[in-house]
């Protein structure tokens, strides 16, 4: 009776733990059923993302290259608005060119005359200084409408050695259109004047003659030759004086003259003492009147009969350099 109780008792744990061995082989299965599908999720969401960052990859290159061609679009419309830029420059440049000669031609001189009236003094002195525009050039005039081109140049704040202590002022021959009939080299003194606008007149005068062994004064190949003239005209620490009477309102006057006859000094107080807004049929008749005609050099005579016609004509000889020459009717506008 022992001895079964016994085996009973022995089944009974061995069926247990039978039990037991299956519940738990049941609970690994269904474990590594769940991690089972666990990876085939993470295998689905590697393909899945492997897929959305290829797509990503391409997205990123695509745009790439649309930031590329933005970037030569750009850099193509720079280049563009640039060109435009340079375009609108020039074009303003050609029609301040095309204004700067229609002024020219307005007060064009064709006898051997040039009163410059040289406006806005204080900001072309201020470019000068700045080095910005270092010199200034007059209208061009003429010594008769068949005759020689000629103008002036102005170094406001002076030129070579007289830089920042003189205003240099200077004589530019321009080829023209007979200078192949005119007589080469040049060789006709030049007279400058600077105009005292105050009741005083204390106008400073100042001659050169030019040197025909000069390029200067050749034939002019191009269109102006090098300039040549007075390097110290001017003391600056005179013109800027703050009630200096050469600038008045902001502008200066300069005279120029070239000499083509000797016989000036003759007319010079008859035809200088005149006032150039006279008009021509006034003004010739009072020469007329006024003008000794010398008997005994018929040349002398013809050229001064012909003199008197150039109302404007006038000269100032043997001045001395840097001189001032108070009331003189070379500088009487």
């Amino acid at each position: 009776m022992d001895v079964d109780n016994g085996q009973s008792a022995s089944s009974t744990m061995m069926t247990t733990t039978s039990e037991n061995i299956s519940s738990q082989m049941q609970e690994i299965y269904e474990t590594i059923n769940i991690l089972a599908g666990g990876i085939q999720t993470l295998n689905d969401d590697t393909q899945r993302l492997s897929s959305e960052s290829i797509k990503l990859q391409s997205s990123i290159e695509s745009l790439t290259q649309d930031i590329g061609s933005l970037k030569l679009s750009v850099q193509e419309q720079s280049s563009f608005l640039d060109g435009i830029k340079r375009r609108q420059e020039f074009l303003e440049e050609e029609i301040a060119s095309l204004k700067q000669k229609i002024d020219d031609l307005q007060y064009v001189s064709y006898d051997a005359t040039l009163i410059w009236k040289i406006v806005s003094f204080n900001e072309k002195m201020m470019d000068a200084q700045s080095e910005r525009q270092t010199s200034i050039y007059s209208p061009p005039f003429y010594s008769s409408p068949t005759g020689y081109k000629m103008r002036a140049r102005l170094y406001l704040n002076g030129d070579g050695n007289a830089r920042r202590t003189h205003m240099s002022l200077f004589f530019v021959l321009m080829r023209g259109r007979y200078d192949a009939i005119l007589s080469w080299p040049f060789n006709y003194k030049v007279t400058f004047c600077l105009h005292d606008q105050s009741p005083q007149q204390k106008h400073v005068i100042n001659s050169f003659r030019p040197d025909i062994r000069s390029s200067n004064f050749q034939r002019p190949r191009l269109e102006m030759n090098i300039a040549s003239g007075i390097p110290k005209f001017f003391p600056l620490a005179m013109i800027q004086q703050a009630d200096n009477p050469y600038v008045r309102d902001d502008t200066m006057f300069i005279k120029v003259m070239v000499d083509f006859s000797n016989v000036f000094d003759t007319l010079l107080p008859y035809v200088s003492g005149r006032n150039p807004g006279l008009p021509m049929h006034i003004e010739q008749p009072l020469l007329t009147q006024e003008t000794p005609i010398p008997t005994s050099n018929p040349f002398e005579a013809e050229t001064v009969e012909s003199l008197i016609s150039l109302t404007s004509s006038c000269n100032v000889a043997n001045m001395n350099d840097e001189s001032q020459h108070p009331n003189h009717p070379f500088c009487k506008l």
